[in-house]
């Protein structure tokens, strides 16, 4: 395995994320590494392979930052972004396995977040939108639909849309995604207090009493969530 060696600044942190526009990818494939070329030549749909794309790059800019490379086109084909064998994402640095990765992307936009290998680590990206009181009962615990009753009317979209982001977040550290049901896991929103614009947020899995640590922010229609384990700092960088 690659030895990690954060950036100096980044050291306190442990986690880094960027948000990336689909306008910023660079034209033609000279940033993706060899396996990568080979799995973009697979995907058969525009939109699927626009997705990928869209995510990788985003994955790239985080882990050059996140270990001090440059972000020329050169160094960003030297970390792949490949899947394991559970289809979660890692970041390869010249070959071996360098940083734990999770990535979403929504309405042409990319969120990807890094920490060391050792880190369960989830992240995810949503448009703040209403959903239905159906949706609210089907896949929020009793405590969730509580904390969304009590939101006043014309915030309850947002508040809605945190606590699904945060479920994201937390099934993706499990490394199960929506494979598993999503009352399996609890969202608790702590209000208060914020770090760099960063706002806590906290998950328990309710079968096992583990628990994830993180944070949340609002950043116009689009909200990002970071959940990983205990002690998890505030993430650095957004843009």
């Amino acid at each position: 395995m690659s030895a990690v060696i954060p950036v100096p600044e980044l050291q306190s942190h442990r986690v880094l994320v960027r948000l990336v526009a689909t306008a910023e990818i660079p034209p033609g494939d000279a940033w993706l590494g060899p396996r990568e070329c080979e799995v973009v030549a697979r995907l058969r749909f525009p939109k699927r392979r626009a997705d990928w794309r869209l995510g990788h790059y985003a994955a790239k800019r985080a882990a050059a930052a996140w270990l001090g490379r440059p972000a020329d086109l050169a160094s960003l084909a030297r970390l792949e972004v490949l899947a394991d064998e559970t289809g979660a994402p890692q970041v390869h640095c010249d070959g071996d396995v360098a940083l734990a990765l999770s990535l979403s992307h929504r309405a042409g936009w990319a969120l990807a977040a890094v920490a060391p290998p050792d880190v369960a680590l989830g992240c995810d990206l949503e448009l703040i939108q209403s959903r239905s009181a159906a949706f609210v009962a089907d896949y929020l615990t009793p405590h969730e639909q509580a904390l969304v009753e009590a939101a006043d009317v014309w915030d309850r979209a947002h508040w809605t849309t945190l606590v699904w982001c945060a479920k994201e977040c937390a099934l993706k550290a499990l490394r199960e995604g929506l494979r598993l049901d999503t009352r399996s896991v609890e969202i608790t929103v702590r209000r208060g207090q914020t770090e760099r614009g960063w706002y806590p947020v906290g998950a328990r899995v309710v079968s096992d009493g583990r628990t994830f640590e993180g944070w949340w922010r609002p950043r116009g229609i689009l909200l990002a969530c970071v959940l990983g384990d205990p002690g998890l700092a505030p993430p650095h960088g957004i843009g």
